[in-house]
């Protein structure tokens, strides 16, 4: 499940700004064959689940509700009632110093709830949610602008208690009409949050600090846990006129700097080059049990550059602080400069972001396009990856191969479906590929001269069954002789060498495959508006999977602009199983029904895998300090690091 804006996870060099990768935290706040358009299996079919809204809860009955410390989807939270801080921080780290950051690109907008616009690295410092999450735990929130929570067992609505000390910077209380008109609010103006919040039929204050979410469908136990995500405006600044007289529209982009509650607020900033963010020092949170011993830095500062090469020379020359490596060959050749053999910037490795995250990257076919709605087409194009030769000249041995979408993680599928697997799967069987029930799914594996033609020689055979044949060395259409031919869309140059290598191969079975790299703005721009043959992405599964997998894979997803549903699936036994994975009762059905819905992408080759990391790859100067134990599952950078001066004063200062 997608988690808030404070720890959302990245793929920072793959997709826009709403999509998720492993770099801050846990969890993840887009013929007959899976091409055919579809509705949802469920669209017409009423749920037995079903339910009418229910009337707001009277204030009287408030008074009986079981408060809760925090919700979990992992069984009881490991911090309960009365607990003063989380484990993996410092509760004596010092205050002080500037941590600064790259961007990519460029921004134009503070709004940070609009779809459109580039917005703000780091504005999700400025605002909060209902719930913020514990990084030691998965699918884990506790209070933050509320201070507990209430659901009934049947999951059909949840209540949250506001905490009353929470303030804007301005000094008014945050209110329930705040909450509420934050939550209508981000469902009007964002297709891929009004999506995610779809089940959320309606929001009501039923106390003077209480507000209760009901839902349109029972058994969902993720909704209480995803409407603690909820990021949580001021009413009254957005509703009213700025400094100069002017309405305020949420609709609309703005570079004003925007009112919040969190623990920092906008700063000094240039348009589209850099912004600082800095401490608010009269901060209502400090002393959460969710925020002791963090929020360390006076001011964090984002400064932006147009590409990887510039970024990484700018870190090398100290005018920021910490690098998250995404080059294999970078990591293991570029770290000879004097900064590096001087001991003044530092090389680690963290496996931590990686135990809780399937990763999931590659190439992402448009099924919107008619030419790649044919399965033997997608699974050719597979069989055309070459990994283990970009391993030996690329990579270093840096990588891995994914063949999972939950890579890595229990809710991966293995083997051939049995038990409750099977019987889950048992009624689609004329909806799915037959594999699902006769192979396991695994990359072609090369690596030797005998291997490779073999590969290449089975992507033929798979292209003849789509309708081609080869004619004086290119592959065309059988039927109306047009040459295969489509253009991949990447973001910047970063990746071109594996692309290319991928061109290469194809182009010895006659396809053609066109590169073209654009800058992030027209990247993220083109691929809202669905303008591509194929892009270069992935995404990243938390341990708790959950409504997030019908914007990922659902129907109902495939024509939205900013949902993550790239592909365009539109594949009724998905939206099945996703269904399946949003209702699970309990773990092991989750797990089960986690298993199938893998089992059934892997098979319709909706994504050809490329690779994924070992583990995260940091380098960074050395004048900061860190908790003796990091939390389990994310390094917390720079949530729980602070500023160390000591080690400051060995090195040379920032430029």
């Amino acid at each position: 499940m997608p988690s808030n804006l404070r720890s959302a996870l990245f793929l920072a060099c793959l997709f826009a700004p709403l999509a998720a990768l492993p770099a801050g935290a846990q969890d993840a706040a887009p013929a007959a064959t899976a091409g055919q358009s579809a509705s949802p299996a469920d669209a017409s079919t009423p749920s037995p689940d079903s339910i009418a809204p229910a009337p707001p809860v009277a204030p009287a009955a408030a008074a009986t509700r079981d408060w809760r410390v925090g919700t979990s989807l992992m069984g009881d939270p490991k911090y309960q009632e009365g607990f003063t801080r989380f484990d993996y921080v410092n509760p004596d780290a010092p205050k002080g110093g500037v941590a600064r950051l790259d961007g990519s690109g460029s921004f134009d907008s503070f709004n940070p709830v609009l779809s459109k616009g580039d917005v703000a690295e780091g504005i999700g410092l400025v605002y909060e949610t209902l719930m913020a999450p514990s990084l030691d735990e998965t699918s884990t929130n506790y209070g933050l602008i509320a201070d507990a929570v209430s659901y009934p067992e049947d999951f059909s609505s949840v209540t949250y208690r506001l905490n009353p000390n929470a303030r804007w910077h301005d000094g008014q209380k945050i209110t329930t009409d705040d909450v509420v008109w934050s939550f209508e609010t981000l469902k009007e103006v964002n297709p891929s949050q009004g999506f995610y919040y779809r089940h959320v039929a309606s929001a009501a204050a039923t106390g003077e600090n209480e507000v209760t979410f009901t839902f349109d469908e029972k058994n969902n136990r993720e909704l209480p846990n995803i409407v603690g995500q909820l990021v949580v405006l001021p009413k009254h600044w957005w509703t009213g006129k700025d400094a100069n007289g002017k309405q305020r529209d949420i609709n609309e982009t703005t570079l004003e700097p925007p009112l919040g509650s969190g623990p920092y607020k906008v700063g000094n900033f240039a348009t589209g080059r850099n912004v600082s963010y800095t401490r608010v020092e009269d901060y209502w949170g400090a002393e959460l049990p969710v925020n002791v011993g963090q929020n360390n830095f006076d001011r964090i500062d984002y400064i932006y550059f147009r590409d990887d090469t510039v970024s990484f020379e700018a870190f090398k020359g100290n005018q920021f602080d910490w690098w998250l490596e995404n080059k294999a060959a970078r990591w293991a050749s570029s770290y000879d400069f004097p900064a590096a053999q001087n001991g003044w910037v530092v090389k680690e490795r963290f496996e931590n972001p990686y135990r809780s995250a399937g990763v999931m990257v590659g190439f992402i076919p448009n099924l919107r396009r008619p030419l790649f709605q044919n399965l033997d087409l997608r699974r050719a194009l597979n069989h055309a990856f070459d990994f283990e030769t970009m391993q030996r000249t690329l990579f270093f041995g840096e990588y891995a191969r994914p063949n999972s979408y939950f890579n890595k993680t229990e809710l991966a599928s293995s083997g051939l479906p049995e038990g409750d697997e099977l019987a889950l799967l048992e009624p689609l069987k004329a909806q799915v590929p037959e594999s699902v029930f006769t192979t396991p799914y695994a990359n072609p594996v090369f690596g030797d001269n005998a291997k490779t033609r073999d590969n290449l020689r089975e992507a033929v055979r798979l292209l003849k069954a789509a309708g081609y044949e080869q004619k004086g060395g290119k592959m065309v259409n059988a039927a109306t002789g047009a040459p295969l031919s489509f253009e991949v869309l990447l973001n910047g140059p970063t990746l071109e060498g594996v692309v290319t290598q991928f061109q290469d191969s194809l182009k010895r079975i006659g396809v053609e495959m066109r590169i073209r790299t654009v800058d992030p703005s027209q990247f993220v721009n083109r691929v809202r508006a669905r303008d591509y043959d194929m892009i270069y992405g992935g995404l990243s599964q938390s341990l708790s999977p959950g409504n997030e997998q019908y914007d990922y894979f659902g129907s109902d997803a495939a024509d939205k602009p900013a949902s993550q549903n790239y592909a365009g699936i539109k594949d009724p036994a998905v939206d099945v199983l996703v269904k399946a994975v949003v209702q699970a009762k309990d773990r092991a059905s989750l797990v089960t029904a986690t298993h199938a819905l893998d089992r059934v992408l892997l098979a319709n080759q909706f994504i050809i895998p490329t690779y994924v990391p070992k583990d995260q790859r940091i380098a960074r100067w050395d004048r900061f300090g860190h908790p003796e134990t990091l939390p389990t599952y994310s390094i917390g950078w720079p949530q729980v690091w602070w500023y160390d001066e000591a080690k400051a004063a060995k090195i040379p200062a920032p430029r």
